[in-house]
């Protein structure tokens, strides 16, 4: 799997903005205008990262409740961000209705993808997280990194505020679970190294204690 170590310094900053100050948008992205309201055509950009995301999140949820069924008599952390994580599938399948896209979500079966990047990933980080709880939790961290560079990458190409809005959502509650599945780590008397992010992105997310966990 071939993942991006470094993320720009313009995109550090906006780990940190709530999803509530993404969405809020700019005189330059509105026109001046708060009132604005958002068109109904999306870019094929905005379409194929929809579908990427529906995908995305599916296989965050798929690949937790596997865990579970490794790991739930040890922590109870993949079961919760499993929860969550459907949560944030029916969000995305909202956007998908809402625009008028279709659904790449085929088959809701656990382990069935359409996209053969995100197949393949499934089927790697659920083999190498059967191998150990602790080999579990970095695959968390790992699919919660991820998570939030893809989700950084679509805000930056989308103007449509009901899409900022909902991936900015997605944003705050991958930082949350990656807390979470830290803080699991951190009781086994280890320490969490990050993965994709830079080192100082995710120390700076472990050490907000102002975001509401998801």
């Amino acid at each position: 799997m071939k993942t991006q170590p470094i993320i720009t310094a313009a995109l550090i900053s906006s780990l940190f903005f709530s999803g509530a100050a993404m969405a809020a948008g700019s005189p330059e992205r509105d026109g001046g205008k708060g009132d604005a309201v958002a068109s109904t055509d999306l870019t094929t950009i905005e379409t194929s990262d929809l579908q990427f995301m529906r995908e995305e999140e599916k296989l965050a949820r798929d690949v937790y409740l596997t865990m579970d069924q490794y790991w739930g008599d040890q922590t109870q952390v993949f079961a919760k961000i499993a929860l969550s994580e459907e949560t944030h599938t029916s969000t995305i399948d909202y956007l998908l209705e809402k625009f008028d896209v279709e659904d790449p979500v085929l088959n809701d079966t656990i382990g069935v993808f359409t996209n053969e990047e995100l197949q393949a990933l499934y089927n790697e980080l659920t083999a190498k997280g059967k191998n150990s709880l602790i080999d579990g939790l970095h695959v968390g961290g790992l699919i919660e990194e991820k998570d939030m560079r893809d989700i950084l990458a679509a805000i930056n190409q989308t103007d449509e505020r009901a899409i900022i809005l909902a991936y900015s959502n997605l944003l705050d509650g991958s930082k949350s679970h990656l807390r979470a599945f830290v803080t699991v780590i951190e009781a086994q008397g280890l320490m969490y190294e990050a993965q994709i992010l830079d080192p100082e992105e995710v120390e700076l997310i472990l050490d907000d204690e102002s975001q509401v966990e998801d």
